[in-house]
């Protein structure tokens, strides 16, 4: 029986060579009617007979285009009104936007074959793209996504690219950024003042110039990165050098895995993930036997974070220079990404000293994605570029909300109905150029998918630039939320629980309820509430902020609450010698006089303090490198005897419990005493940790019938604690669960605080 129906798909569906597909699956069901993007999603229009229009619709909910994500199918069903054809209608306009918008993804296969083909006519054009890959978010300008609302509409189709972008038999049927040498962006290398130079080929003299150990700024998807050999230990210390960055790895781009196989450890997940459209960072284990990069590259690190080429420009260089190549953001450390051609030159004339730059404009800035396989299934790290502005799917509805996030690795969300819009990354609201980034996304976002906030959710730490903007913000409701509560949530939403949890969340500082700086706390929560429950005994930080980045301090504070600062020199421990008892007497003063001295119950800053007491790490460069290094000493330990955890003591509290620190720090100063290797006292370390959380998760369990388990904060993302911890849960009986779709650091903070504020507010 011939039947009429008006069908709603909602996802992410445009942009992503969806209106083709439909008009080729009508075609082949003999079905008539139209299909056309829309604010709110892509309507199709179709006629013919039922059985015919079910299998139209299966295909559509489970074989959609590679890029596309169908999450709603709606069907209503018309009158009649005999329709002989199939058509792609333009875009419409609607009251209310539920569009989503598609990641910037990697060169597909086909364009591929094309771009090394001599005979195609866009051989080695470096913005070759089609249906299935190339950019979407970082050039849209407003929805629906067609070129006119995209930094492409500057660039007219010659007659060719609009053959195939009318052709529906053509891969580029309807693709908004199609474009060839005729008619299309092209590429350009400059001196570091912008002056154009006069070469026949920017791209392989570029690979020349690097050959030559120069640092080249290439304008990429997102924004630039700073490139040079990978191989060339004075490139990469000249870099490191200019860029202010001391020993923060950078990444690498191999030409291909076989590549970067010489290097690294690559399983089959790490494997797949590298190649997947999203093209993260991946971090993998060096080869130390085979590894023969710059020492500079990951300096005292035993991860290196590995990336493929992912656009058509990528490929081309590699074609011309075939070794590693540094790829790191283009900025002064701790400065957002350059992407605006101006702003680059401006900021970047004293890194670079040429820049690979071209004409398609970047409307917005997106750094590479870093992120690894724990157990089989991607870890994130750091989402962006490849990930955003791809929804997470919300269990229940949510109100229009903006969280505003944390003050480090910065993201914001914005929810609307079940989808929760977790930004890109913005970095550290630490100066006035990231703060603009953050305002500028937050903008964006709204107007994209239409969001209007009713709500705005904050962390409560009155100094984060993050919370003095909700602050500002002329909106009737705000709600402040807990910076450990929010981690929990981030994952009890990304699992669809509601709770009670039992949740353990760990890092280096977050602002307590008590004005305290909380990191090692144990929280029964839900999505609305929490009660803490358990908590590392407080001890103070001399000097405040400076302890993050001189751990020593932090130890040095764990030693003066254990001796006098005369019975300390007696200890000769290798930490007081190697700083001086002079300046450990000095902290002591501080702490007494409680001059800048915050306590603090964080987990972080007991991880930076045995660094520090073992010598492994006194200052740090980065955030958690103390802990790094510290974890991988441990591992140096790994499998080689079964080594007793250090105990762990708990004091009475009104409240619950508290887990006395200073036990764990004389076992540390037991061991460094008797002489046992550095590497075993570490792995008791992390052992003795695991222990504390076992310990600590069986009581509240047994208080509070809870058997379910969420982890969240920086420290989780220590793989060596984290399996240990997951392992002596599940020997308990408990249900551990993990972040899989946003961050365990404060990059999903933003997550957690929308769906609190939307619990609170009585949703």
């Amino acid at each position: 029986m011939r039947k009429r129906y008006t069908i709603t798909v909602n996802g992410i569906v445009q942009g992503v060579g969806f209106r083709p597909f439909v008009y080729k699956l009508a075609e082949r069901y003999g079905l008539s009617g139209e299909v056309a993007n829309t604010t709110q999603g892509v309507i199709i229009d179709i006629e013919g007979e039922d059985k015919d229009i079910d299998n139209f619709i299966e295909q559509i909910k489970y074989y959609p285009p590679p890029l596309a994500d169908v999450q709603k199918v709606d069907k209503r069903e018309r009158e009649l009104k005999g329709c002989s054809s199939f058509v792609i209608k333009h875009s419409q306009g609607e009251e209310e936007k539920q569009t989503l918008i598609s990641p910037d993804v990697a060169i597909c296969d086909d364009c591929l074959a094309e771009l090394f083909n001599p005979s195609d006519r866009r051989y080695l054009y470096p913005f070759i793209n089609c249906t299935n890959c190339g950019p979407r978010f970082t050039i849209i300008e407003d929805v629906p996504y067609d070129r006119p609302k995209t930094t492409m509409k500057c660039f007219p189709m010659c007659a060719q690219c609009l053959d195939e972008y009318e052709n529906p038999a053509d891969r580029r049927f309807h693709a908004q950024p199609n474009a060839c040498p005729a008619c299309g962006p092209q590429v350009f290398l400059t001196d570091r003042r912008g002056e154009v130079l006069p070469v026949d080929d920017p791209i392989r003299e570029t690979a020349e110039l690097l050959r030559r150990g120069h640092i080249i700024a290439i304008k990429g998807l997102g924004g630039y990165h700073l490139a040079c050999d990978a191989k060339n230990e004075q490139a990469v210390r000249e870099l490191r050098s200019r860029k202010y960055r001391e020993d923060k790895p950078f990444a690498v781009m191999f030409k291909d895995v076989d590549s970067a196989l010489s290097y690294c450890h690559i399983s089959v997940s790490e494997e797949r993930l590298l190649k997947s459209i999203k093209r993260p960072i991946v971090l993998l284990k060096k080869k130390k036997e085979s590894y023969d990069l710059a020492y500079q590259v990951a300096p005292e690190n035993d991860f290196l974070g590995v990336l493929l080429p992912y656009t058509p420009l990528h490929y081309i260089l590699f074609k011309y220079f075939t070794g590693p190549l540094v790829m790191t953001s283009a900025n002064v450390s701790d400065e957002p990404i350059a992407y605006k051609d101006r702003d680059a030159l401006e900021r970047l004339a004293e890194i670079a000293d040429y820049f690979l730059m071209h004409n398609r404009e970047i409307r917005h800035r997106c750094d590479d994605s870093v992120t690894r396989i724990f157990r089989n299934r991607e870890y994130l790290i750091r989402r962006s570029r490849g990930y955003a502005p791809r929804p997470i799917l919300l269990q229940k509805q949510c109100k229009q909300i903006l969280a505003c996030g944390a003050e480090q690795k910065n993201t914001f969300c914005l929810t609307k109905g079940s989808y929760a819009f977790v930004s890109h990354h913005i970095g550290d609201l630490e100066n006035l150029e990231t703060l603009e980034s953050f305002t500028e996304g937050i903008e964006l976002y709204k107007r994209l998918f239409a969001v209007e906030p009713e709500i705005i959710a904050y962390d409560l730490h009155p100094e984060y630039l993050s919370t003095k903007y909700a602050l500002q913000q002329d909106h009737p409701k705000k709600i402040g939320i807990q910076h450990h509560h929010a981690h929990i949530a981030s994952c009890m939403a990304e699992h669809n629980l509601t709770g009670p949890v039992i949740g353990v969340a760990f890092d280096g500082t977050g602002y307590g309820t008590d004005g305290r700086i909380w990191g090692g706390e144990f929280l029964v929560a839900d999505l609305k509430d929490f009660r803490r429950v358990a908590h590392l005994d407080y001890l103070p930080m001399p000097g405040g902020a400076k302890t993050i980045r001189e751990p020593w301090r932090m130890a040095a504070s764990y030693l003066l609450q254990l001796f006098k600062p005369a019975d300390l020199e007696k200890e000769s421990l290798p930490m007081v010698k190697k700083c001086g008892i002079e300046r450990v007497t000095m902290l002591g003063e501080l702490i007494d006089k409680q001059i800048n001295s915050p306590l603090t119950s964080s987990m972080g800053r007991l991880f930076d303090a045995v660094s520090a007491l073992l010598g492994i790490r006194e200052t740090v460069n980065y955030e958690g490198q103390g802990a790094v290094e510290l974890e991988q000493k441990a591992r140096l330990w790994y499998n080689k005897d079964s080594s007793l955890s250090y105990q762990v003591q708990f004091k009475s509290d009104p409240e619950g419990w508290i887990i006395d620190q200073l036990t764990i720090i004389l076992q540390v100063l037991d061991d460094l005493k008797s002489g046992r290797a550095l590497e075993e006292i570490a792995y008791r370390f992390h052992l003795g940790v695991a222990e504390l959380i076992v310990q600590t998760c069986v009581k509240i369990g047994d208080r509070f019938n809870i058997s379910d388990i969420c982890l969240g904060g920086g420290v989780f993302q220590n793989l060596l604690l984290l399996e240990m911890t997951l392992d002596r849960l599940t020997g308990q009986g408990f249900k551990t669960y993990i972040h899989r779709q946003v961050p365990t650091n404060d990059g999903g903070i933003a997550l957690g605080q929308a769906v609190i504020a939307n619990e609170r507010s009585g949703n």
